[in-house]
């Protein structure tokens, strides 16, 4: 009995390992398994990269062909290694490091040895790879650009990393990844999906051929094309205005939040990050700490907005009901807090918020900054309201753009005072600089044009993008198509509108007006300063301008900053008044400003010593 007992569990056991080893055979095989046997080699084909288009439809980005040398290190035969280094152009040690690099990756999983061959490098190359066993090429493309501009719009393409290959099991060694821009940003869009062939091999580790027929192949599928908002024109006739300047040029279309440019000052052309030569240049982009080219100060310079910030106390003072169009405040050539007197250059008389406004006088607006807390029992309150209606416009934290960096601003809270004064040790008096945008408040280039794009649409803006079509779809998140209502009603606009329009017309910006095209814009003129040993140094203030165009039905609103540039019709005021001449006429008529504008540097300023200690803002470290 024990032995027939013995005997059917055998059969049994013997049975169940049969059926179920032909289960995993016939019905439940899965491709992956194929990339752990020794005895079938993947052979990838890689797409190409998606093409990247303007709003015009004009090409920004596309591809190259490149060739890069893999190594199998199991599969590597004895060699002649001083004759391959010379074909490859490499000495023996750092071939030897390659080699231990590979192996340590995976002996049987190809990597890459030698990075994006020439194509005479290729044809000379390829001849004699038969000679090295275990090698082969394996043709890649790399990014072509059509323009020398956008280079942090556009993000560049490197390879993966250690992290890459641990947390994302698509890719390989030696494949490329979007890095910045909007190459990380729509990468999965972008990269397409690689091909595999399957090839079998013997006993002797020889090519039998295509495993299972080549029933597990796949075939390469290219990346999406997309088209972006940028306007391809628009921004390298920006990127040219700003040679020899350090800032950040936003422009948007008010109607639909589309971004149509994003420059930053100083950039670089976005062909240096291609090739053999990328990872040097990179390397010295990146440790360029004085003028910091990598670094894009469109979306992530955080300045005091200064004087474009005072439409915005205007329009909250209007909506809480304290102030009229028609409400005048007296200017002393400056305002007073306690027996300070607080400077304007307005030239001093009685202003109602036309004037206060085209003329940019300090003291309506610390007047009409103090009404909006007096207003309210307690300070603490009406931080509140005034924090809510600011954050409206997009202020004071991230937008929710489609672009994979940004910094958020800074709208103060009541709490962040409270560290800074104690809970209720604290009036408007104390915050009064806010009334004039210098202060705390900060606003990154894009959030200027955001918000300058609310008030040209009278109370809305969309969520500012980057990305207009994916392969020919229009399909994009619906997030930006979605108005996002400010806490203004659109009643209170036109009396701001108004005086934005008299600063062309009489004001601070009346020798920048663009002909046929009427304008309406506010100029800034942003305090800068360092501290040496405690002591405050003055320098050169930034200059700040923000507009947009044509008044009514606007089809462009625009940010301007530029660094040591003045005030704010100076250097930014001429810039935007050209970029916005260049996106409607599509031709510049003041051929003399515009030469002077893309001739002059500011350089000079730059170059100004000071102690190297964190450069200060109103306090606050830069």
């Amino acid at each position: 009995m024990k032995k027939i007992l013995l005997s059917s569990i055998i059969v049994i056991i013997g049975f169940t390992f049969i059926g179920r080893l032909s289960y995993l055979q016939l019905f439940r095989f899965s491709p992956d398994q194929t990339f752990e046997d020794p005895a079938i080699k993947a052979i990838y084909d890689y797409p190409e990269r998606g093409y990247i288009y303007d709003r015009n439809g004009e090409l920004l980005v596309g591809n190259q062909p490149a060739y890069d040398v893999m190594v199998i290190p199991r599969e590597v035969k004895p060699l002649d290694t001083l004759e391959f280094c010379g074909l490859l152009g490499i000495n023996k040690t750092t071939f030897i490091d390659k080699m231990k690099k590979a192996r340590t990756y995976s002996p049987r999983l190809p990597s890459v040895l030698i990075h994006q061959l020439s194509k005479e490098d290729y044809a000379r190359l390829q001849e004699k790879m038969r000679h090295f066993k275990g090698f082969y090429i394996q043709k890649r493309s790399l990014r072509y650009y059509a323009t020398n501009s956008a280079a942090n719009v556009l993000g560049y393409i490197s390879e993966v990393g250690e992290w890459d290959l641990k947390n994302n099991l698509y890719y390989r060694a030696g494949e490329l990844k979007g890095r910045t821009g909007i190459e990380k940003q729509y990468e999965e869009v972008l990269r397409g999906r690689k091909g595999v062939k399957f090839i079998q091999k013997d006993r002797f580790n020889r090519d039998i051929g295509p495993y299972k027929g080549g029933k597990l192949d796949t075939l390469p599928e290219q990346g999406k094309e997309i088209q972006i908002t940028l306007d391809k024109n628009l921004q390298e006739y920006g990127e040219r205005l700003m040679h020899g300047k350090r800032g950040g040029i936003v422009a948007l279309e008010p109607k639909s939040g589309e971004i149509l440019a994003l420059i930053s000052g100083p950039t670089y052309d976005p062909s240096l990050l291609v090739g053999r030569q990328r990872s040097k240049n990179y390397s010295k982009l990146h440790y360029d700490t004085i003028s910091k080219p990598t670094w894009d100060r469109s979306i992530l310079a955080q300045p005091s907005p200064g004087s474009p910030f005072k439409t915005l106390n205007a329009l909250v003072a209007l909506q809480e009901g304290v102030i009229e169009p028609t409400t005048k405040f007296k200017c002393y050539n400056g305002f007073y807090v306690g027996n300070t007197l607080r400077g304007c250059h307005c030239g001093g008389g009685t202003r109602d918020m036309n004037t206060g406004i085209y003329r940019s006088c300090n003291a309506y607006f610390a007047g009409t900054f103090r009404k909006i807390y007096a207003k309210y029992a307690t300070t603490d309150e009406g931080m509140d309201v005034w924090e809510k209606h600011m954050k409206s416009f997009g202020l004071g934290d991230y937008l929710g753009t489609d672009l994979p960096t940004g910094s958020p601003g800074r709208i103060p809270s009541k709490e962040y005072y409270d560290r800074a004064y104690g809970d209720n040790r604290w009036a408007s008096s104390f915050i009064i600089s806010n009334s004039i945008g210098q202060g705390e408040v900060a606003a990154t280039p894009l959030q200027l044009a955001n918000m300058t794009a609310a008030i040209a649409n009278r109370g809305y803006y969309y969520t500012p993008h980057v990305i207009k079509n994916i392969g020919n779809k229009g399909s994009i998140d619906p997030k930006f198509t979605e108005p996002n209502y400010t806490t203004i009603d659109r009643k209170h606009f036109e009396p701001v509108v108004e005086g934005m329009a008299n600063v062309y017309k009489y004001g601070t910006a009346k020798w920048l007006q663009v002909p046929e095209i009427e304008i309406a814009g506010k100029t800034g003129t942003v305090e800068n300063f360092v501290r040496i040993n405690g002591e405050r140094m003055q320098l050169t203030d930034h200059s700040v301008f923000v507009a947009f165009a044509p008044v009514e039905n606007p089809k462009i609103a625009i940010a301007v900053y530029i660094e040591n540039g003045y005030y704010g019709a100076r250097y930014a005021g001429h810039i935007a008044s050209l970029l916005i001449e260049k996106y409607i006429k599509g031709e510049i008529t003041r051929k003399d400003l515009e030469k002077r504008m893309l001739e002059k540097t500011l350089e000079h300023e730059y170059a100004k010593p000071y102690s190297g200690e964190p450069f200060k803002i109103n306090e606050y470290v830069w």
